[in-house]
């Protein structure tokens, strides 16, 4: 009775509000997500919901890396004030692309079920990573794939590229690159499935923190949506992506910081995989462990420690 209740009542302050907005960049993909997250709040709300797009920093500058011109915030922070503002009312973001430390009047609690949380490789004349010639250039906007390939294949050339996806596989096409390594989800959202030429499980290649994960955030005042966004929160997701941004935390993590982390469900068990380049590559500091599925952010404190400590503060750039 005290269940159907609070549903009741949910429901009911749901029905007060005339319509919802959502932030979101206007890339492609990132529509994608925001539609995704619309149809997802469209099971229970019934009014209007509409989509904003935001252009941010990230978006205006498509050339230099992105630790060079503020970090991992360009992607997020003038969506933002959009949503301090009171201008939209929930702000949806590729998990992987936010800062590990909440802004200031904003909670981000709400995630939806992961899609493909791997990498991919696209190559010319379907070459596949053992098979590149040596001194082939591969793009790629991130530290961690560059040092995880390196590792791999020290012959190749290793390049930056920026943009969308679509920018990306144009780059590809031109010549400007022999092979570009990106994110499954991306490829498989955009349907780009068969221009992949080679797939790595997440232990060949250890994911960035959160990768494939849409992030719904909405301000920590906002009674109302905290509640709805608990309705279509994926409980598992949220589990995992919460050891695996502690980790960041701990390391005061940005884009700049080469590491994967990675961290799945195992019966009523919570596995987290990690692994933190020094600052040219050279070393990898690697750790993993097991815990209480309710304790993840205790396991996420853990591993980002023993990486801290073991690196010695080697990974700062």
């Amino acid at each position: 009775f005290i269940q159907l209740n609070y549903n009741y009542e949910i429901y009911i302050s749901f029905m007060k509000r005339k319509n919802i907005t959502i932030g979101s960049r206007g890339s492609k993909l990132a529509l994608i997500y925001a539609n995704k997250v619309k149809d997802k709040i469209s099971e229970i709300f019934s009014s209007t919901i509409e989509i904003k797009i935001i252009k941010t920093s990230g978006d205006e500058n498509q050339i230099d890396r992105l630790s060079e011109i503020g970090g991992k915030g360009l992607f997020s922070k003038k969506i933002e004030m959009e949503l301090l503002n009171k201008s939209i009312d929930l702000a949806v973001h590729a998990l992987k692309d936010m800062p590990s430390v909440e802004t200031d009047g904003l909670i981000t609690s709400c995630f939806l079920k992961r899609n493909f949380p791997n990498d991919v490789l696209i190559s010319k004349n379907n070459l596949t990573l053992d098979k590149l010639k040596p001194s082939s250039i591969v793009g790629t906007s991130s530290y961690r794939r560059e040092y995880q390939l390196m590792h791999k294949r020290g012959d190749l050339i290793y390049k930056l590229i920026r943009g969308n996806v679509d920018t990306r596989i144009k780059k590809l096409n031109e010549g400007l690159y022999d092979s570009i390594i990106l994110s499954k989800a991306g490829i498989d959202s955009l349907n780009l499935n068969k221009l992949i030429t080679q797939e790595f499980s997440v232990e060949e290649i250890i994911p960035s923190v959160g990768q494939g994960t849409i992030a719904i955030q909405c301000r920590n005042d906002d009674k109302e949506m905290i509640e709805l966004l608990k309705k279509i929160n994926h409980e598992e997701t949220k589990i995992c992506v919460t050891a695996e941004r502690k980790v960041l935390k701990i390391l005061e993590g940005d884009c700049d910081t080469a590491i994967g982390a990675f961290a799945f469900m195992e019966k009523k068990k919570i596995r987290l995989i990690a692994e933190l380049y020094s600052v040219d590559g050279k070393k990898r500091y690697f750790f993993e462990s097991t815990n209480d599925f309710q304790l993840a952010k205790e396991l996420g404190e853990i591993v980002g420690n023993f990486l801290k400590k073991k690196s010695e503060g080697n990974y700062k750039r």
